[in-house]
């Protein structure tokens, strides 16, 4: 096996042990830095920071150890009951972000 397949290796299985909340930490960070340069960047980057800024609540919830996956599964029902074609662009990206996040954190926190 190569170095760089064995370091990929190294690396998902590093992640198979990383707890929820260290998970939710390094996706929030992530999300924030995305959504900090698309704010910087302006113009039409700015639909991209309403769909990452959304998700920082979220991430931040989860890193402190308080995700509710009950109500956070009703969350993700009612976000995809929401959206449709008559949204607005802001509109759009804010809950596509949303019903990003909460699905992520709901599928991460069946590990």
């Amino acid at each position: 096996m190569g170095k760089n397949k064995m370091i990929k290796l190294l690396e998902i299985l590093k992640g198979a042990k990383e707890t929820f909340e260290e998970f939710a930490k390094k996706r929030g960070e992530g999300a924030a830095k995305i959504a900090s340069n698309a704010e910087e960047k302006g113009g039409l980057a700015l639909l991209t920071w309403h769909h990452f800024k959304v998700k920082a609540p979220y991430y931040k919830k989860a890193t402190e150890g308080k995700f509710d996956k009950e109500s956070s599964e009703k969350e993700f029902e009612k976000t995809l009951k929401k959206i449709s074609l008559n949204m607005t662009p802001i509109e759009f990206q804010r809950e596509v972000g949303r019903l990003e996040v909460l699905g992520e954190l709901l599928i991460r926190d069946k590990k």
